[in-house]
């Protein structure tokens, strides 16, 4: 009987030690971060070292350059259009008109009325890549070296710093690379340390290609058509020279400087090749800045700063200082999680997930616009972003009390509300609708999806309201107000009324979340109107807080009033009303009929029969036919349902739909997929400190980790994380 009551006594503290906020003393950050460095020995063919500061982000390979792999440098301001077609207008383009419910709406499609004119608003504008920067590495017998030709090549990233370390050996001889990035200039530093400096055998080039028109490749830029774009470098002064680029009507700068003596120089027979050659000594130091000059359609006042301010002002010691400095501050801000106390063997590997997320996240998407997918590793979706997406990419910011990181792209909402308002009214509705798919500046690329998605138009609700739970001030009710008051305006103007049924419904056209359907056949898609219930619901309670008149919202709940129900069918909820065969026709993309409850906070639905849908998708979803964010989406659905071990079976897939390589990078389709990233720490969040509606009212019904398995096998010690919705 002793030994019995001493195992049930055992298993008992098991349990309650499994899941804690961290103690008094508080996580060790630098340690957890610490032992997830990326170490790597050979170059990628597709997944660069990165260092950045969220706006601008330089790839590099084994050698800490861009030398054997021209891997991009890319940013948020590094915008270009190609000439239009010869004799043509951006006015030539003219809306495709749809019979909709009894009116003819004008919606942004691809029209083969003026098609040349939709192709190329399909590319323009597009992000550049702004130049190359890379060694040149000279063998004793004066031939330029290839990566095959370096032996002992090892770099590593710290992540506390941002600072990448690479060593190499060329013909035994060794080399030390430092780069690293300013946390607020464009500007990486470079440090050498090598023999082959004083043999001269080392130096740096620079590299300027034009737009090749390409779409979803690791490597952005033609570096073979001269005759289509101008360059020209000045001496500025010792130390200091300037390389000018204009590409038609987008033009930068390219500043370097460098320590000591040492020379920079066009290469004859070349037209946009640059290279540095230092003086003979045993190191050397440069400093190369990127700095806006016209970017068409973008004010670049605030970006480019004063010339005068330039390289020579800094060195490479300062910019790894103000590196290390930035990355510390970051990384001790907000939220943080303790993994290694745990005896599930999985553990680990979800800890380098979550370290590395927050990294690369950080470092490609905190900048002066919502990211693309592939944040500013490479051109996906012609570095367009996509404003459905924009909640995988900043959810987790404000979860992991981070908010200052998405401020930057957060302000479009106000910056686009002119367009955002006159695209509603084009189509004879009120209030603002957010675009889908656009780049710098407020201009929609036309084709379906682009035109009938509508899951991006409550993100800002509830962005709005989640930062008004962490901070319950006049402050965040303005910020928000006329962005929450439009927003709603439009959702409720969207619906339709179908008054055989005295109902609101969503639809046709509309293409859903999983955009496996057919637009004008689709109706009621449910997660949309599940999002909507939540939306007009939140809505009415800022009107509340803003004081506005029954009058005024009387519209708003209307329709939430008579919303459609949520389709099902035998007891199962169904990706939309009167859809046949979904459990076997249309059993691929995303699940999103699983967001309405984990991610959204479960407006309109019935637990059991989601629970019975939750279950049925996991057991005959095409799951090799889904990716990214739908694992978190499952992963939170599970965690609310109250399986937690399911949850966490979920994030620690290995799906090949769901990997993250060696630098944290999600490596599906299209890569690297960030939204992946955002989900997982979105998800880790939830799981760590609970959700709205657990017993008590607080995160977990004992108190601690609700989305994690309490028998023992995970320790799990957490901080400063918000709760869910």
């Amino acid at each position: 009987m002793r030994g019995l009551l001493r195992a049930a006594f055992l298993v008992a503290f098991m349990v309650a030690a499994v899941a804690r906020p961290a103690d008094a003393e508080g996580i060790d950050r630098k340690a957890v971060v610490s032992r997830h460095n990326p170490v790597t020995c050979v170059s990628s063919e597709k997944s660069p070292a990165q260092v950045g500061n969220g706006r601008f982000a330089f790839g590099a390979d084994i050698t800490g350059l861009q030398t054997f792999r021209s891997f991009n440098t890319l940013s948020d301001w590094g915008w270009h259009s190609s000439p239009l077609p010869e004799g043509a207008k951006v006015e030539d383009y003219k809306p495709v008109v749809l019979e909709t419910w009894g009116s003819r709406v004008p919606y942004i499609l691809s029209n083969p009325d003026c098609q040349e004119i939709s192709n190329w608003l399909r590319e323009n504008p597009h992000r550049i890549n702004l130049g190359r920067i890379g060694f040149t590495l000279e063998k004793s017998d004066g031939s330029q070296a290839e990566e095959g030709d370096l032996s002992d090549t090892r770099q590593e990233t710290d992540l506390w710093t941002g600072i990448v370390t690479s060593r190499f050996v060329l013909e035994g001889t060794p080399v030390s690379v430092r780069t690293a990035c300013h946390p607020e200039k464009d500007l990486i530093s470079v440090h050498v340390e090598s023999p082959l400096v004083r043999s001269g055998r080392i130096g740096l080039l620079v590299d300027l290609p034009y737009y090749d028109g390409k779409n979803m490749r690791p490597f952005v830029g033609d570096y073979g058509c001269p005759e289509k774009h101008v360059s020209g470098l000045s001496l500025q002064a010792p130390g200091r020279g300037l390389i000018t680029h204009v590409m038609d009507d987008t033009g930068y700068e390219i500043e370097l400087g460098w320590n000591g003596g040492g020379k920079l120089f066009r290469v004859s027979g070349t037209a946009h090749e640059y290279r540095f050659v230092p003086a003979a000594g045993d190191s050397f130091d440069v400093t190369v800045l990127f700095r806006p000059v016209n970017i068409p359609g973008m004010d670049i006042s605030g970006i480019a700063g004063d010339p005068k301010d330039g390289t020579t002002s800094l060195s490479v010691e300062d910019v790894e200082k103000a590196s290390a400095r930035s990355w510390e501050d970051y990384w001790k801000s907000g939220a943080a999680v303790d993994l290694s106390g745990s005896s599930d063997p999985r553990w680990k590997e979800l800890e380098r997930r979550i370290v590395l997320s927050q990294f690369v996240l950080r470092l490609n998407e905190t900048g002066l616009f919502p990211p693309q997918e592939s944040g500013l590793v490479n051109n996906g979706w012609y570095g367009r972003f996509h404003w459905e997406m924009i909640w995988w990419h900043a959810a987790h910011f404000l979860l992991w009390n981070r908010p200052d990181c998405v401020d930057g792209y957060f302000s479009k909402y106000d910056a686009f509300m002119d367009e955002a308002i006159a695209r509603a009214s084009s189509e004879g509705r009120k209030g603002a609708k957010w675009p889908k798919c656009t780049g710098n500046f407020n201009r929609e690329w036309p084709c379906e999806p682009h035109a009938m998605l509508c899951w991006q138009q409550p993100h800002p609700i509830w962005f709005a309201e989640t930062e008004y739970r962490m901070n319950q001030s006049r402050e965040v009710l303005d910020k928000w107000a006329d962005i929450v008051i439009n927003t709603a305006d439009y959702m409720a103007d969207y619906v339709f009324r179908d008054k055989a049924g005295k109902r609101y419904v969503i639809g046709p056209p509309v293409i859903p979340v999983s955009e496996n359907t057919k637009m004008m056949e689709t109706i009621n898609p449910v997660f949309e109107l599940g999002y909507w219930r939540f939306g007009l619901r939140v809505a009415l309670d800022w009107a509340g807080r803003l004081g506005l008149p029954a009058k005024r919202v009387k519209a708003w709940r209307r329709v939430l009033d008579r919303l459609s129900e949520l389709p099902t069918e035998d007891g199962y909820y169904i990706t939309h009303e009167w859809m046949a065969d979904m459990w076997t026709k249309y059993n691929y993309e995303h699940p999103a009929l699983t967001g309405v409850y984990g991610w959204l906070p479960g407006d309109g639905v019935d637990i059991e029969t989601f629970r019975r849908t939750f279950h049925r998708v996991l057991d005959t979803w095409q799951m090799d036919r889904i990716w990214g964010w739908d694992y978190p989406m499952l992963a939170m659905a599970a965690a609310r349902l109250g399986e937690p071990e399911k949850a966490v079976e979920l994030l620690c897939s290995d799906s090949h739909k769901f990997k993250f390589d060696e630098h944290g990078l999600a490596d599906v389709w299209p890569f690297p997929y960030f939204p992946a990233n955002g989900g997982l720490l979105t998800a880790v969040a939830m799981m760590c400190a609970g959700w709205d509606g657990l017993p008590g009212g607080v995160a977990g019904s004992d108190g601690e980790c609700p989305g994690f398995p309490k028998d023992g096998s995970w320790v799990v010690r957490y901080e400063g994380f918000e709760r869910m919705m």
